[in-house]
């Protein structure tokens, strides 16, 4: 019986583990928000200064980077979306085309990406080292909630620079798209996007934006929560760096399909 047994027992190992994952993200997350609401009647306030700290690691180190790959997906986008219509004669359907799969899907999608792999890693990196060298154990016996000092910081610069990020890169993506396909079409640069600010609707945009609020939130929960189940010294924080990283893409990718599931019936 022992081999029948014993993939059904870890696959119950492996369900209860991912339950327990997810409830315990579920109280990073419900905590986190506690101590950015009421943490300062209790003496627990989330400081302005780790949070602008965190946004600058979040945010404005991630605008070149960012801003290079949107620019150089739109004009991708404007390559393929000018080839293949051109074989319907539709050429004219590119800047629809590319405004609403900019807005709606790739913008949010790739900075997401871009930085779960940036600062989620940090973040699992930071946490993880910091629980091996028990410093997290330290902070708790001088009285400071680890997750009010480390994880609600970082969340409320995730929620506010995702969606400013993702709006930047709708931006450059336009416009990358604009430098490539204006000539394609015989018309102006100036006139595409002009063209392309007529035919956007504020749902398109808000869409995007509403995705990377959700991103936000997953990329800080796994990055965090990975951090803090770190074992087996500098050897484990180099795998929880690896999981958050993987973890985040694939639970992005799963929140992006029911996304534009449900928002584009």
């Amino acid at each position: 019986m022992e081999p029948v047994t014993r993939p059904l027992a870890s696959l119950g190992r492996a369900t209860i583990g991912s339950i327990a994952g997810f409830g315990y993200a579920g109280m990073l997350l419900a905590e986190s928000f506690w101590f950015a609401l009421v943490g300062w009647r209790r003496g627990q306030p989330v400081r302005i200064a780790s949070i602008a700290a965190e946004m600058r690691r979040i945010g404005v180190d991630a605008l070149p980077i960012v801003g290079m790959l949107s620019l150089t997906i739109g004009i991708m986008l404007g390559i393929q979306f000018v080839a293949a219509l051109k074989e319907f004669g539709a050429q004219s359907q590119v800047v629809l085309a590319v405004a609403k799969s900019v807005t709606r899907e790739f913008g949010a999608l790739i900075t997401a990406i871009l930085v779960a792999g940036r600062s989620g890693s940090a973040l699992a990196a930071r946490i993880g080292s910091m629980t091996v060298s028990q410093e997290v154990d330290a902070l708790n016996v001088i009285g400071i909630e680890p997750v009010r000092y480390l994880v609600a910081p970082a969340l409320i610069a995730m929620l506010v620079m995702l969606p400013a990020l993702t709006i930047f890169a709708d931006t450059l993506a336009i416009l990358g798209a604009a430098l490539y396909s204006a000539p394609a079409l015989n018309v102006t640069p100036l006139a595409y996007i002009m063209n392309t600010m007529a035919l956007l609707e504020p749902g398109d945009i808000w869409q995007g934006v509403a995705k990377s609020v959700v991103f936000a939130i997953l990329i800080t929960l796994i990055g965090c929560s990975t951090g803090f189940g770190v074992t087996g010294g500098a050897e484990g924080v180099g795998r929880a760096t690896t999981r958050a990283v993987v973890l985040s893409i694939c639970y992005i990718i799963v929140a992006d399909m029911i996304f534009s599931f449900f928002l584009n019936r």
